[in-house]
């Protein structure tokens, strides 16, 4: 009798979630006949049919379902394996913590993270997100590893004396966020001097990236709020605009758009920086590596 194989698992896995071959081909990157044959070398193996034509496409027999389930614990220890033995190999390890402020946090930190964690699988990563006032005092006092901060125009000037920088040279670039049914969204860019109308959605706590535009005379303030979702939640019913970088546009949910703000003088000028203490351990050094790469 054949034994079964971890590929003829993946494809019986896939194919019950697709519910067909030919999709299940296109996910995994296989022809549709190479599919058909691990499902007929999987059925000889096991000595039944595992799945069965139905008026919508296929779906498992009784067979097949008892094999879905014990093959996806199977290929779910595999994988475990498989990052424990790469741990081994990379000898990268340890626990660090990584800080973020909302905008920071909502994408690039995230991304940075997974990039740091198919490298270095055997670091432990845990994330906290708070202003960037309250990053420096925690990396100061050794409760932090690495904290992303913004410096430049309409951000405090903070102290990084004992501290270690590296600048996320990606560009941040800045616009706004904007209801789907608000003048501007259907609009390729805005000029700095459109934004003086405008009601604004603004921090009220002291993260950066929380204001309205730098250089508006008196900008009119609808709702001052703390959390990141909460933001965006008032820009999505129609209640004002919010400034948000380039970097957490992807983070916007599907109701409110992303348009960039023009500004022949230059625009926003402000940096974004990667800061750990003066003597970061090999695991923070990859995540500034790791954010490096992602900004």
């Amino acid at each position: 009798m054949a034994d079964l194989t971890l590929t003829g698992l993946r494809v019986v896995v896939e194919v019950a979630r697709t519910g067909s071959f030919s999709a299940a081909a296109h996910r995994l990157g296989y022809t549709q006949s190479a599919v058909s044959r691990q499902i007929a070398a999987s059925e000889r193996a096991t000595g039944t049919a595992l799945f069965e034509r139905h008026a919508r496409g296929i779906r498992p027999t009784a067979a097949g379902e008892v094999l879905i389930r014990h093959a996806g614990r199977v290929l779910d220890s595999v994988s475990a394996a498989g990052k424990e033995l790469a741990g081994l190999r990379d000898r990268l390890a340890g626990r660090i913590t990584v800080g973020g402020f909302p905008a920071a946090s909502a994408v690039l930190l995230p991304r940075a993270v997974s990039r740091l964690l198919r490298a270095h699988p055997g670091v432990e990563v845990q994330i906290a997100e708070s202003a960037t006032p309250a990053q420096l005092q925690s990396l100061r006092r050794g409760r932090l590893d690495v904290a992303v901060v913004v410096t430049g125009d309409g951000v405090p000037e903070y102290d990084f004396e004992g501290l270690r920088r590296a600048e996320l040279r990606g560009g941040i670039g800045y616009g706004v966020a904007v209801a789907e049914a608000h003048p501007f969204a259907g609009r390729s860019w805005v000029e700095p001097d459109e934004l003086a109308e405008q009601h604004w959605i603004v921090g009220a706590g002291s993260t950066p990236d929380f204001g309205a535009w730098p250089g508006l005379a008196g900008p009119m303030i609808a709702f001052a709020v703390r959390a990141w979702p909460t933001r965006l939640g008032l820009v999505a019913a129609g209640l004002g605009i919010s400034l948000v970088p380039g970097f957490a546009a992807d983070s916007l949910p599907a109701d409110v758009r992303w348009i960039p703000v023009r500004d022949e003088y230059g625009g926003l000028r402000r940096s974004l920086w990667a800061v750990t203490g003066e003597q970061p351990g090999a695991a923070a050094v990859a995540m500034v590596r790791a954010l490096e790469e992602e900004a």
